[in-house]
């Protein structure tokens, strides 16, 4: 039985993060094709990270001839769990193309699992609600059986009489060594390799270590894996790392985890293993301020590689870290920016604007917040009603048709609050040059410290920084070092 996979992320949809390019293959995707191919399916890839549209399937459906055509998301990749529009009108099309060439869809995403109404009324057969694999695993054995008894099935959605049902919620999976790697040799790795040395300089690949976070902080939505939190061994996540190595030489990796190495003693033992298996290599995670000051969290991170930690630091404001049910506080955020750069790794900072009832007081603390830390990078959105959120419930009334940002990079308001949503859009460009312009004046500050170790490049470069930054002793040291 041919099962054909592929995901709805088309990068060209989403024009910020094409200039960007950074892009990462569907890691959910393969990991999804993996556990069919090791039970006996034959199972393709479609990867439309770079396709020019959803036509693109049309020529696959022709050559492969699949039985089910799987589009299954990347619920590993925060920018599918955005749910844009760009990327549901292209599974919609998609689905109703498979269909069309007598194919079984399957949809499993967070967008069809807020939203699976829609997704049926296009042509998908039945939707998987939450995690997916084990799900999508039964259901493929029921139609190689030649049944249609989807009430057999839980966790999933689909049509009967007319009528959408819901089946019962299938625990989620705990025992994650279990799992096969994920069937990189599916993807065109070589394609995303080019596109990350070309606007890089080096090449990253993506990991998952967990799955879930048990954390509640009121406007995150978690459609597939929920509040729960599981974690593969750090044994199991460096044996992948290795072959992956082996194979791909990668240089840097993702590892794209809601939260990485929350269970107590988890990253210290990776890093031994890291070191034990002479791995060299630099990685980025996302973490959280209270979590990265305990159990000497960033040492060993350090010693494992770390290069930076994005943090959702949110808000330079306590009032509305405590709204968002954050639990963190603006002191830890402070520490652990502080400790991150002591040990050589970069801070970066998820800020929100826009959450209910923020203040332009609230605003200028956030500002004041990124003066004074300077992260090494930061991330702005505009708070974001996603379903299955108690933010979501509170705004709910005042959502009208649009509900979904179209791109990554449409930051608009969707709802009432104290200011407008052009505002936020001229804010989101503030924040972002007030953030330059706080990076130039550590790095000036920094690296005139030691003007005897400046290469002549970056002399150049200091004398272009603004007059605030350099005195006057200082400039004639820079031109000195010129003469």
């Amino acid at each position: 039985m041919k099962v054909l996979f592929t995901h709805s992320y088309f990068l060209r949809y989403d024009p910020k993060q094409w200039r960007i390019m950074q892009p990462y293959a569907p890691l959910g995707t393969i990991y999804a094709a993996a556990l069919l191919r090791e039970h006996g399916y034959e199972v393709y890839l479609h990867d439309v990270m770079f396709a020019e549209g959803p036509e693109t399937l049309e020529q696959v459906l022709q050559s492969v001839k699949p039985d089910i055509l799987a589009i299954y998301d990347d619920g590993f990749n925060y920018l599918t769990k955005m749910c844009l529009t760009n990327m549901r009108e292209a599974a919609f099309r998609m689905s109703e193309m498979a269909s069309q060439y007598g194919c079984k869809v399957i949809v499993s995403s967070s967008d069809s699992t807020d939203h699976f109404d829609k997704y049926l009324d296009h042509s998908a057969n039945c939707i998987i609600i939450g995690e997916a694999e084990n799900t999508l695993l039964e259901i493929a054995d029921m139609l190689k059986a030649g049944k249609e008894d989807w009430t057999s099935i839980n966790g999933i959605a689909y049509r009967q009489d007319g009528h959408t049902v819901r089946t019962a919620v299938r625990p989620v999976k705990t025992d994650l060594d279990s799992l096969p790697f994920p069937a990189w040799d599916l993807v065109d790795v070589e394609k995303y390799r080019q596109a990350w040395l070309q606007s890089n300089g080096y090449f990253s690949m993506n990991m998952g270590t967990t799955r879930g976070c048990p954390y509640k902080c009121n406007w995150c939505a978690k459609p597939i894996y929920g509040n729960r939190y599981n974690a593969r061994s750090p044994e199991n996540v460096v044996k992948e790392l290795k072959q992956l190595y082996n194979k791909y030489h990668f240089d840097h990796i993702w590892f794209c985890d809601d939260i990485f190495g929350l269970k107590p003693g988890w990253v210290k033992r990776f890093a031994e293993l890291v070191k034990a298996e002479a791995l060299q290599f630099k990685f980025k995670i996302q973490s959280r301020a209270d979590l990265l000051l305990k159990d000497e969290q960033i040492q060993s991170l350090a010693d494992a590689g770390c290069d930076n930690v994005w943090m959702g630091a949110e808000s330079g404001s306590q009032r509305i870290l405590d709204a968002m049910d954050k639990g963190t506080t603006i002191e830890q955020i402070a520490e652990s920016t502080k400790l991150l750069k002591q040990y050589g790794i970069k801070p970066a900072f998820f800020l929100q604007f826009g959450y209910l009832g923020e203040t332009m007081e609230d605003i200028q603390l956030t500002l004041e917040m990124v003066k004074k830390l300077v992260p090494a990078d930061i991330g702005i959105s505009v708070s974001y009603p996603l379903p299955g959120t108690k933010f979501y419930e509170k705004v709910r009334e005042q959502l009208g048709e649009k509900t979904n940002w179209t791109d990554s990079d449409e930051l608009a308001l969707m709802f009432q609050n104290t200011y407008k949503p052009d505002f936020y859009k001229q804010l989101h460009r503030y924040v972002h040059a007030l953030f330059r312009k706080a990076t130039a004046g550590l790095k000036a500050k920094n690296i005139l410290k030691h003007p005897a170790a400046l290469s002549t490049a970056d002399a150049y470069t200091a004398l272009k920084w603004p007059y605030y930054f350099i005195r006057e002793k200082q400039q004639k040291r820079l031109l000195n070092k010129l003469l």
